[in-house]
């Protein structure tokens, strides 16, 4: 069976390579602490890059993320998450993804690929909603992408443990990710199609 040409399902579809831009685009997670709430971050560092093929199942994704961008609001947590007790920049400074395939789903769409995070690559896929393609105000094209995942840190050497009086941890295993991107179409020499505010 044929898979159905992304010129059909998604509207204004276009093939080429599309870079993250970063004032429209966000890289955040979310966390349990406590137990009883959560605790959001971003990155603020980071390059994403897109290919969309003729036949999107055929299309990939790469993203360098800087890990010392780490930013939930409060400094002195933030210093800590980068110390050895979480993601031990010093040592690792980046986290890394590569997608390996795209499938249809029920849904929408996925992405398998694998995520380097703490010197550990583990496979994590990703729930894909294509936003939309189409022109923007300074004479270039744009595409927009929403995405979710999970991963429990401990799969990537993320230990550290600690316990709660009334049970349970200080910081949970589960980290929600989500990202918001909007991409520009690149030119062929690797320049922005446009630049925008």
């Amino acid at each position: 069976m044929n898979p159905v040409p992304a010129t059909i399902e998604i509207p204004g579809y276009q093939v080429g390579t599309w870079k993250a831009d970063p004032v429209h685009s966000e890289i955040a997670f979310t966390v349990r602490h406590l137990m009883i709430s959560k605790t959001r971050g971003r990155f603020t560092s980071y390059d994403v890059t897109l290919v969309t093929s003729e036949d999107l199942l055929s299309s990939s994704v790469t993203a360098t993320i800087d890990l010392a961008s780490i930013d939930t609001g409060n400094e002195m947590r933030d210093n800590h998450l980068r110390t050895a007790d979480y993601l031990e920049i010093e040592k690792y400074p980046t986290m890394s993804y590569r997608s390996t395939g795209v499938r249809r789903t029920a849904d929408g769409w996925a992405v398998d690929g694998e995520l380097t995070l703490h010197g550990v690559t583990r496979r994590v896929p990703m729930a894909v909603e294509v936003n939309g393609f189409g022109p923007d105000p300074w004479g270039g094209q744009r595409a927009g992408f929403s995405a979710t995942a999970e991963i429990d840190r401990h799969d990537f050497g993320i230990d550290l443990r600690t316990p709660l009086e009334a049970g349970g941890v200080t910081v949970g295993d589960k980290v929600s990710i989500s990202l918001e991107i909007q991409a520009v179409l690149q030119k062929p020499d690797g320049v922005p199609a446009s630049d925008g505010e």
